[in-house]
């Protein structure tokens, strides 16, 4: 495969988490945006629809691997590097998934600081507005749910800051895609 089509990677990898998150939110009506971590989904014993959403969350991964190493380290070298990082640590929440208990909840650390690494990567390497404005979402999402500011379950800033990070990995993928880059 040429670099044009394992830029697609960038944006199947990310396309992946969100419709299997989306399918194992619709299939557990039990799951409560005001209590839950998106990782309750994923709980071995507990959740019916663990293998949707751990499956999706190690398919993600390996996808954004494939993406980093193949094309993005060519044109963001540090931030091609970094995203393995995250995809490694995305993959290791859905093998240490709650069952593991605090193993998962520092890998789960590992994987949302990374990807603020990663997004920082990305701002300097290719002075990204989009890379910037994730970065500063993503930061405020998790400072707004620490001050209590909302009233929410940890899947709120998880959500927000892993979307948040769609506004340059998508775009980056794309327009490698396109030849642009």
């Amino acid at each position: 495969m040429n670099e044009k089509n394992y830029a697609l990677f960038g944006v199947i990898g990310p396309l992946i988490a969100f419709v299997s998150i989306g399918v194992s939110i619709a299939l557990s009506p039990w799951f409560s945006w005001e209590t839950d971590a998106l990782s309750d989904l994923g709980h071995a014993v507990e959740s019916g629809v663990a293998p949707i959403f751990n499956f999706g969350l190690l398919l993600t991964g390996f996808f954004l691997t494939i993406y980093a190493v193949k094309v993005l380290k060519v044109h963001a070298r540090w931030t091609g590097y970094s995203l393995v990082l995250s995809a490694f640590t995305l993959q290791l929440v859905a093998v240490f998934d709650e069952v593991y208990g605090l193993l998962h909840l520092v890998v789960s650390i590992l994987f949302f600081v990374s990807l603020g690494v990663t997004s920082l990567f990305y701002v300097v390497e290719r002075k990204s507005y989009s890379a910037v404005a994730a970065l500063a979402i993503g930061l405020i999402s998790w400072v707004f749910y620490w001050a209590e500011i909302y009233n929410a379950g940890v899947a709120v800033p998880e959500t927000i800051s892993s979307v948040a990070i769609l506004f340059w990995i998508i775009p980056s993928a794309l327009k490698i895609y396109m030849n642009e880059h």
